[in-house]
């Protein structure tokens, strides 16, 4: 049987698909020239590279994309695709089907990334267009057409016919192409008000290139036509496992989760079973489970299985909560208090701006942090692929995931001559509330992230109602095994479990002491320090990013330091008011800004390209032993928190 279907996605970006049923399967090592009048793909000089910049071909990010829902018949698609710019979202009304788009692209990247091969400005809508065989192995069976991320909207066609819609530029997204999809991607443009991060098309220093496309991983796979479609997963440090498995049918029937011994796959060595049914939540117990934390990641697999549909996933043991521990409402894991430190990290890359080059660069920034001490991360208002959070939980990295923010700190001038910030309306800020709420379903399964984060500096806050309130329970409900930080750093009215302070270049943590655009301590909440630091040390021009308008910007750094030298001596000052805090205060961690430069800021541990270390390894490793140190005595401190 042969079944032709194509389709185009567009996010201000489109792409065109055409499959067909046939006995051969694609070979994800050999590189599929899609049409050879197209502008052959080539990498693009980007204004500062990357040790890997060169040398990724055209068969980029080989692994399953979806670690915690894996299958074994499936078809990578990502390689080299067509793609070329629309002028509109009128293109919807005349798909580019028969015809040869202009350039060829790599999927996946950013269509402003020098990897993908286009390195466009102001891409706002696109076609893509790509070609696959299915094996006839798969025929009586769904096949399942999936997205890692696109950015911002596609629409999917097969077959000439709308097959499904999807809007958020951070969510994976799956059509049953049993597709045509075109992307709009507005950034900040007019008067959009949408989850962006610090994209915008008008970078300025803390505000970044954008990412219009498909930016993550895109693959086929054959399922039954009832298939698994979620995994809600939650494993405790007591082995209490609470387990809903959602169906494509959303029928109930029966289901068996198979748990093995960690590090092992399969049987012999199954650890314990359960049936249950599907989409209606049941629970068991695994006896004495080693449990996941930082010094110990302890990860278990699991196979679950539905009539004929079988997928594999893998989960850790742990409780997050908080809690008083000697007067002080601290954060626990495993009902004991870990400082948490860790890092501001951008997810942000000069050769593939979102999209890292590979898998192996992404675990490089991951295995610095871990190197120098840090045993927490905090991914700032940007949602990495599922691959950076298996990692996160195979290394032992604590996540504070941040909610995408709307568009940050920009305002718009009135008729009438007055200026006012840009806030959502009430549909707006009804979209934010639903993608929130499919970030959290999306990545509620990993054992990594412990705290959601609702804002960011009051970025696309409303402060009228407060509702941080009512999004704070929305998240609870959805996930109650972890924390909430709903306002980290301004507008704190006191929603959420954090007192969280941003403070340049000196710490306020959980301490008697505040400044005036941030909030005194709450000691009926976690005293936390959700960023400081940023201290910057600029650079020869073969680390910078290489365009004037963010040079010079430079100096907009929160602090300058001449060399490597008086950096890591601030550094080392400012770890030491962190510790001062912790020993004498509440403070129960921090987040030092930033992991890497990016672009017109220079106040990283790594340079932008990777390729400097500013910190002195051994000072930095005995500043953040002190701190863990110091709250582990810090019952033992002479002066209270007034």
């Amino acid at each position: 049987m042969r079944v032709a279907s194509s389709l185009i996605l567009s996010l201000q970006a489109t792409l065109t698909l055409a499959s067909s049923y046939d006995s051969n399967f694609f070979n994800p090592g050999k590189a599929r020239r899609q049409n050879v009048n197209a502008k052959a793909y080539a990498v693009q000089e980007p204004p500062l590279t990357t040790d890997w910049t060169y040398k990724l071909g055209t068969n980029p990010w080989p692994e399953y994309p979806r670690p915690q829902l894996e299958r074994a018949k499936w078809q990578n698609l990502n390689g080299l695709w067509t793609y070329q710019n629309a002028a509109s979202l009128d293109a919807l009304n005349s798909p580019p089907f028969n015809q040869t788009l202009a350039n060829e692209v790599l999927i996946p990247s950013c269509l402003e990334s020098a990897i993908s091969g286009i390195q466009a400005n102001y891409s706002i809508y696109s076609w893509f267009q790509t070609s696959f065989n299915i094996p006839s192995s798969w025929s009586n069976q769904s096949v399942l057409l999936n997205f890692g991320a696109v950015d911002y909207e596609a629409t999917v066609f097969i077959n000439g016919q709308k097959a499904g819609f999807n809007r958020g530029g951070y969510s994976a997204f799956t059509i049953d192409a049993t597709g045509l999809v075109f992307v709009h991607d507005p950034t900040d443009s007019g008067d959009y008000v949408i989850p962006i991060g610090k994209q915008t098309l008008n970078p300025s220093h803390i505000f970044y290139r954008p990412c219009s496309g498909i930016w993550q991983s895109v693959w086929i796979e054959s399922a039954p036509t009832n298939h698994i479609t979620q995994l809600d997963v939650a494993a405790d440090m007591n082995g209490e496992v609470n387990v809903t498995i959602h169906s494509s049918s959303g029928t109930p029937g029966p289901v068996e989760i198979i748990f093995y011994d960690s590090g092992s796959k399969r049987s012999p060595n199954i650890l314990a079973s359960q049936t249950g049914t599907s989409d209606v939540s049941f629970q068991f117990t695994v006896p004495s489970p080693k449990l996941w934390s930082p010094d110990s990641p302890s990860l278990y697999n699991f196979t679950v299985v539905m009539g004929s549909d079988e997928v594999s996933s893998y989960t850790g043991f742990r409780t997050i909560s908080k809690g008083k521990v000697d007067g002080i409402v601290r954060p626990l894991l495993n009902g004991e208090f870990i400082f948490q430190f860790g890092t501001l990290d951008q997810g942000y890359w000069p050769d593939g701006v979102y999209t890292p080059p590979n898998r192996e660069a992404m675990v490089y920034d991951l295995e610095a942090l871990k190197k120098l001490g840090f045993n927490m991360l905090r991914k700032h208002i940007k949602v990495e692929n599922a691959l950076f959070y298996q990692a996160c939980d195979q290394m032992g990295l604590l996540l504070i995931q941040d909610m995408p923010a709307l568009r940050p700190i920009q305002s718009r001038t009135l008729s009438n001559c007055t200026s006012e910030t840009i806030l959502p309306d009430t549909d707006q800020q009804a979209e934010f509330t639903r993608q929130l709420e499919v970030l959290v379903n999306q990545h509620k399964n990993y054992p990594s992230i412990g705290t959601w984060v609702i804002y960011n500096e009051g970025w696309g806050q409303v402060i009228q109602g407060y509702p941080e309130f009512g999004l704070t329970d929305i998240v609870r409900s959805l996930d109650p095994t972890r924390l909430v930080d709903s306002t980290t750093g301004w507008h704190d009215h006191g929603a959420g479990d954090y007192s969280d302070n941003h403070h340049y270049a000196n710490p306020q943590c959980g301490s008697p002491f505040y400044s005036i655009d941030s909030s005194p301590y709450d000691p009926t909440r976690i005293g936390f320090q959700g960023e400081f630091g940023g201290i910057g040390q600029n650079v020869s021009i073969e680390h910078l990013w290489n365009v004037q308008t963010a040079i010079n910007t430079i100096n907009q750094t929160y602090e300058i330091d001449t060399s490597i030298e008086a950096w890591n001596y601030r550094a080392h000052r400012l770890l030491d008011d962190l510790r001062d805090q912790t020993e004498l205060f509440a403070c129960s961690g921090g987040v030092w800004t930033q992991t890497t430069d990016v672009e017109g800021e220079v106040n990283g541990l790594l340079t932008y390209d990777r390729r400097v270390l500013r910190p002195d390894v051994a000072q930095w490793q005995a500043d953040i032993k002190a701190l863990y140190d110091a709250a582990a005595g810090s019952h033992n401190a002479s002066m209270a928190i007034s």
